[in-house]
C-alpha cells in the first residue's frame, strides 16, 4: 500500500504522467509544453495569460479535458474553482462536457472520485469546474475561476462579452487564463489576446504563446499530413477554411474577395461554344433578377409603346424603370469528370463554355428560352435561384425538366456556404473560363482589367487597379495563343466574360463574427465603375458560384457498355 501512495503521488507531481499512467493518453511534444507552463501557472499563482493555437483535428480539445482533471484531482482539498467558457451551449460547451466526463470516468485516479452537479459543474472532492456558454444572450454574471479561466474556441466570442461578462470572472483572484482556438480573422478575440500575450512573451521572455500550423502535427502525426493534403486538394491552399484552420494564418476580416492571385487560377485554355457539342457532359446555373414593373402591367408607359405599335423587345430594355438593374444571368460549362477519378479531389471540374444575360425581360419569356437551352444543351442539371420571384419561374422549370432542376433559395446562411464553396472550387483548380481567340481584332482577346492585375499589375491607393500597357498586351497574347478554335470569338460572350471580372474585382466579403464561419459577400450597392460611370452588380459571379452547389451531386464517369457472354451451364450435362 505505502509503495502505492508513493505512485501516486508522482503521478500527481508531473502532468505528463498523470496522462500517461491515469489516463492512458501520451501527451505529445507539442501539447506537453502548453500543458507544463498552464499547469505551472496555476499552482505557484502566477496570473499567467496564455494562447494555445493548434490546427483543426490535432488534440487542442484533449489536452484542455486532461488539464482539468489534473488541476481537479491535485486541488480537490481546496475549495478551487475552474470556469471554463465555449461559444455556444449547444453543441460546444456540451461537447466540452461528454469530454471531460470521459476522461474522469476512465482515469484510474478519477473514477471513484468525481461527481456532477446540475448538468454543467464537475467536482472531484472539493474542487469544481463550470462549463459556461459565452454567447451573446448568455446570462453567466457572477461565476468565479480562482485558479484557471478557460476560453475555448476563443476566436468566436464576441469580444466586448468577454470583456464584460467573462474576464471579470479571474479579477478578483488573479487566476491563470487560457485562451484556446483556431486562427481566423485579425479582429478576434484570440488574436487580440495574442498580439497581448506575444508583446509580453518578448519583454520577459517568459513563453505564453503556441501558434502550431501542420507542419508541427505532421512531425508526430505522419496521418495528419495526408488528411489536410486531401483538403488542400479539394479546397486549395490559399481557401480560407485550408489558411485558418490548418496553417494558423489569420486572414482580413473584411476586403476584396477575388486578389489577382485567385482570378489568374480561372483562366483556361479551352474556347467557347455558341452550341453543344456531341459527347460532352453540360450543366446550366441561373441567377434570377426581379421583372421590372413595367412588365407587370403597371407603367403606362410600356403600355403606351405597345399601343404604338413598337417592337416589344426593343423596349424590353428602353422602357425599365431601372434599366442598370441586376440581370437574369445564365451560365452553361461543360464538366470534366476526370478529377472525379483523383482520390485528392473526388469532385468535377467545370469549364464555363456560354453565357447570357437577360435585363427586365419577363419571366414568361425567360422561361421559354431556358427550356430551349437546355434541350440543345442536353444539360445534365440545372440549378436555378428559388428565391423570392425566382421561386415560380424555378416551378415552372421544374415541371418540365423534372429532376434536372435543382432550386436554391438565398439567405444568410445559405449564401455564406455558397461563398465558400464558390472559393473551395477557383482556388482548387476546377473551375475555369473560356479563352478567347480573335483573328481579326487582338483587342477582343483581353477579358478585363482584372486579367491585368492578375499578371503584376499595381493596386492604387483605393484598392482598384490601374492598366499596363505592357501587361495588356501580355495578356492578349495569352489570350490568343490560349484559343483552340479557328472560329472568331463572340463579342457578346467577350462582353460577358468582361463583366464577370469586373464584378468579381469588385466584390467584397465581410466575416461575421460568431461560431458559424459565416461570410457575406457582394457587390456593394451602388459600386460604378470609375471609367465608365456604369453600376456593376454581381449577377454574372453568382450564376457562376451555382456551379459549386454541383459538387453534392452523384458524378461517376460512365464507359461504352459491353457484353459478356456467360458459359452455358447446359454445357456441363453434355454426355448424360
Amino acid at each position: 500500500m505505502p509503495a502505492l501512495k508513493d505512485n501516486i503521488k508522482q503521478l500527481l507531481k508531473d502532468v505528463a504522467k498523470f496522462c500517461r499512467y491515469g489516463s492512458g493518453l501520451t501527451l505529445r511534444n507539442y501539447q506537453l509544453e502548453p500543458a507544463e507552463a498552464i499547469v505551472d501557472s496555476v499552482i505557484h499563482n502566477r496570473g499567467l495569460s496564455f494562447v494555445v493555437i493548434f490546427p483543426r483535428q490535432s488534440g487542442k480539445n484533449e489536452l484542455q479535458a486532461q488539464i482539468q482533471t489534473y488541476l481537479l484531482t491535485i486541488f480537490s482539498m481546496l475549495e478551487a474553482e475552474i470556469v471554463s467558457v465555449s461559444p455556444t451551449w449547444n453543441p460546444q460547451a456540451h461537447n466540452a462536457m461528454r469530454r471531460i466526463e470521459r476522461v474522469l470516468a476512465n482515469n484510474l485516479i478519477t473514477r471513484d472520485m468525481w461527481e456532477k452537479h446540475h448538468d454543467y459543474i464537475f467536482r472531484v472532492g472539493k474542487a469544481r469546474v463550470f462549463f459556461l456558454s459565452g454567447s451573446p444572450s448568455a446570462n453567466i454574471v457572477g461565476a468565479t475561476a480562482n485558479i484557471l479561466l478557460s476560453i475555448d474556441e476563443a476566436q468566436d466570442i464576441q469580444i466586448d462579452k468577454f470583456d464584460k461578462d467573462i474576464a471579470p470572472m479571474a479579477a478578483s483572484t488573479n487566476a491563470t487564463r487560457v485562451f484556446w482556438g483556431t486562427a481566423w480573422t485579425s479582429n478576434t478575440l484570440l488574436a487580440r489576446e495574442y498580439a497581448l500575450a506575444k508583446a509580453l512573451q518578448e519583454r520577459d521572455g517568459v513563453q505564453r504563446v503556441w501558434r502550431l500550423s501542420v507542419d508541427h502535427v505532421v512531425s508526430e502525426v505522419p496521418a495528419y499530413g495526408k488528411f489536410v493534403a486531401e483538403q488542400v486538394a479539394k479546397l486549395g491552399r490559399d481557401h480560407p477554411m485550408v489558411k485558418t484552420q490548418y496553417y494558423s494564418e489569420d486572414i482580413d476580416a473584411q476586403g476584396g474577395l477575388f486578389p489577382p492571385s485567385r482570378i489568374s487560377l480561372l483562366y483556361g485554355v479551352h474556347p467557347p461554344q455558341s452550341t453543344p457539342i456531341r459527347g460532352p457532359v453540360y450543366v446550366m446555373t441561373l441567377d434570377v433578377a426581379g421583372e421590372d414593373e413595367c412588365h407587370q402591367g403597371i407603367s403606362a408607359k410600356c403600355r403606351a409603346a405597345g399601343a404604338a405599335g413598337e417592337d416589344e423587345n426593343e423596349n424590353d430594355i428602353k422602357n425599365l424603370s431601372n434599366p442598370a438593374r441586376d440581370a437574369t444571368a445564365l451560365t452553361i460549362a461543360e464538366v470534366d469528370l476526370s478529377t472525379v477519378e483523383d482520390p485528392g479531389l473526388l469532385l468535377p471540374t467545370y469549364r464555363v463554355v456560354f453565357r447570357k444575360k437577360w435585363v427586365g425581360v419577363k419571366h414568361t419569356k425567360i422561361y421559354s428560352q431556358i427550356l430551349a437551352y437546355a434541350e440543345s444543351w442536353r444539360i445534365r442539371y440545372l440549378v436555378v435561384d428559388a428565391t423570392g420571384v425566382g421561386a415560380g419561374l424555378s416551378a415552372f422549370l421544374s415541371r418540365s425538366l423534372g429532376s434536372k432542376v435543382i432550386p436554391f433559395v438565398f439567405n444568410a446562411r445559405t449564401k455564406s456556404t455558397l461563398g465558400w464553396s464558390f472559393l473551395a472550387m477557383i482556388d482548387s483548380g476546377r473551375l475555369k473560363e473560356y479563352a478567347i481567340q480573335n483573328s481579326n481584332d487582338s483587342s477582343e482577346a483581353t477579358p478585363s482589367k482584372n486579367s491585368v492585375v492578375a499578371s503584376g499589375a499595381k493596386q492604387s491607393p483605393n484598392n482598384k487597379y490601374s492598366l499596363s500597357s505592357s501587361k495588356l498586351s501580355a495578356i492578349k497574347a495569352h489570350q490568343r495563343s490560349a484559343g483552340r478554335q479557328e472560329s472568331p470569338a463572340s463579342q457578346e460572350l467577350l462582353d460577358l466574360q468582361s463583366e464577370f471580372f469586373r464584378q468579381l474585382e469588385y466584390c467584397q466579403y465581410e466575416i461575421v463574427p460568431g461560431p458559424q464561419k459565416q461570410i457575406r459577400w457582394s457587390v456593394p450597392d451602388g459600386t460604378r465603375d470609375p471609367a465608365s460611370g456604369d453600376l456593376i452588380h454581381d449577377d454574372l459571379m453568382i450564376s457562376a458560384a451555382m456551379l459549386s452547389l454541383l459538387d453534392d451531386q452523384p458524378w461517376s464517369i460512365t464507359g461504352p457498355s459491353e457484353i459478356i457472354k456467360a458459359r452455358d451451364p447446359l454445357d456441363d450435362m453434355k454426355g448424360f
